[in-house]
């Protein structure tokens, strides 16, 4: 599957993809090939997590069915979060990269605006990825407010 799994580039701070930071729905839908949502999405977490004044703040990605993103060649969806985790620690000692625990026991790389959380597949547990504002990473009210396991966007 992962042959399939098309590939997006990481931006520091600016966004992931075809996806840019700052970007309005309509914008986000464009870029993805998808028609504009009528109503916005509800749920556990809603679209309006990924947004701020409604421009694109946040960007999520599945373990599995989502774009694969590397980062100095480690496959940042997908992976044993255990090796995940240490390679974040490995890669911000190398870089200096700024560090942050989440209440969820997530690890992020604030000033390159990498979240990297865990989503259950099958029995197993993978990596799963979130893009987001430096300013979203290091804001205690925003960062609680991002999605957890399972919504993608």
């Amino acid at each position: 599957m992962d042959a399939e799994r098309e590939c997006w580039e990481m931006r520091s701070g600016a966004g992931v993809g075809p996806l840019q930071f700052g970007m309005s729905p309509a914008e986000v839908a464009q870029a993805l090939l998808v028609p504009e949502p009528q109503e916005r999405a509800g749920g556990p977490c809603a679209q309006e997590d990924f947004y701020d004044a409604g421009k694109l703040a946040c960007v999520a990605l599945d373990a599995v069915t989502g774009p694969q993103v590397f980062l100095s060649g480690f496959p940042l969806a997908g992976s044993d979060p255990e090796q995940g985790r240490q390679f974040l620690l490995d890669h911000a000692a190398e870089h200096g990269n700024c560090l942050l625990y989440t209440p969820d026991d997530s690890l992020s790389l604030t000033d390159i605006g990498v979240l990297l959380r865990s989503q259950q597949v099958g029995a197993a547990r993978l990596t799963r990825p979130l893009f987001a504002k430096e300013e979203w990473l290091e804001s205690e009210y925003f960062r609680d407010h991002l999605p957890l396991e399972g919504a993608s966007g």
